[in-house]
């Protein structure tokens, strides 16, 4: 087959001149034949591994079978790609947008970055005159923004159907790594059991009197009461706040630090995305800390990055090619592996021993909706909480 030929051609060209620049893994080149399942073993084939784009550490080894579109079953990368670059989670994006090129001699990106908002509202001003072709961000409030002032096109079906609808809602973008909100709890002072179904009942829940920990100034929390004032109502969501702070919780300058101050046995629990306790726990086998979930409520929400294709882009056709490359085995495991985030695919699984993204109850709400956060800061401001 002539993908196949040409595939075959760009992956020596890879192993010629791009190994040296990136983890060294596919120095041993332990191939993994497009379409097998995933694991790092290898022949020396020549074949595109996994391993150049996973990550390393405890919680990254023993992965089990990884299913879904591999790299060596698209269509090459070819020619220029401006791709504005909202977030990045700290330089790891550019590290994979630079494999892509080295992957793909041929193929030049152009980053511009910034904060999600920011671009969002850049991409809306300049209107169809935007250089953009790709709007890739960390948040889906801003990529909704930017779908519902029609500056998205709409995704082919084959780009998005890998993923859940959820993170698809109108194919105007499609997510491509997702952060759950959790409870890390200190496993020396609470179980499981310790810790309710519903958000809402955490203020009367007596093993958590006083025990609780939250960072309020951070970007996440917000989003997650953004969540509760949808579901709940503003009335609802003022008592919540409000039962909390009589409860006793502590604040925190961020959502790491909350996940540590779990881990070193200062409060029993918090409220933080899931990927903060997974990093302490990369940094710290030992610590007593595990992970609990809500289910079908604001505590439960899974925000996403993702990506759109923008409107007006005279490449069309290499800019979807490359939001399929986000969804590929290869650029899902390097989410997983190296920023934890939640893989988008099923046939990817999260690390840690975490449930699979389709385990979880996440509730029934428009994520666009979440960029809609001055009413929940001025919430905030009244309780008291900011």
């Amino acid at each position: 087959m002539d993908d196949d030929s040409s595939s075959y051609l760009r992956r020596r060209r890879f192993l010629a001149t791009g190994a040296a620049a990136l983890s060294g893994a596919l120095a041993g080149c332990n191939g993994l034949p497009g379409g097998s399942s995933g694991g790092g073993g290898g022949d020396g084939s020549g074949t595109i591994t996994l391993s150049s784009f996973r990550g390393s550490g405890p919680l990254v080894e023993g992965r089990a079978s990884l299913s879904g579109t591999r790299i060596a079953d698209l269509p090459d990368l070819s020619g220029e790609l401006t791709v504005y670059l909202g977030g990045g989670e700290g330089g790891l994006y550019r590290e994979l947008l630079s494999m892509f090129s080295q992957l793909y001699p041929d193929f030049t990106v152009r980053p511009r970055e910034g904060g999600t908002a920011q671009l969002a509202n850049t991409i809306i001003e300049e209107g169809e005159n935007s250089p953009a072709d790709v709007f890739w961000a960390v948040d889906a409030g801003s990529l909704g923004a930017v779908a519902e002032a029609d500056m998205a096109t709409t995704l082919s079906s084959d780009v998005v159907e890998s993923v859940p609808q959820e993170f698809h809602p109108t194919d105007q973008w499609v997510g491509t790594a997702g952060r759950a909100r959790s409870v890390p709890y200190n496993t020396n002072e609470l179980s499981a059991s310790d810790i309710p179904d519903t958000v809402m009942d955490f203020p009367d829940t007596p093993a958590l009197q006083g025990a609780m920990g939250w960072a309020p100034t951070y970007g996440a929390f917000q989003a997650f009461v953004t969540a509760m004032r949808l579901i709940e109502g503003e009335s609802a969501t003022r008592q919540w706040l409000q039962s909390m702070l009589d409860s006793g919780v502590t604040e925190y300058p961020d959502e790491f630090l909350t996940s540590n101050a779990v881990a070193d046995g200062e409060i029993s629990a918090g409220f933080a995305n899931h990927y903060y306790a997974l990093r302490v726990r990369s940094a710290r086998t030992d610590a007593p800390l595990d992970l609990a979930f809500t289910s079908g409520d604001a505590g439960a929400l899974i925000n996403v990055a993702g990506a759109a294709v923008i409107q007006g882009t005279d490449q069309q056709e290499l800019a979807e090619n490359f939001v399929r490359h986000l969804l590929t085995v290869e650029a899902q495991e390097f989410f997983a592996t190296r920023t934890f985030a939640y893989p988008m695919i099923p046939g990817v699984p999260p690390v840690g021993g975490l449930p699979s993204i389709d385990e979880l109850n996440p509730p029934s709400i428009d994520l666009q909706e979440l960029s809609n956060v001055e009413p929940t800061l001025q919430l905030m401001r009244d309780v008291g909480v900011l």
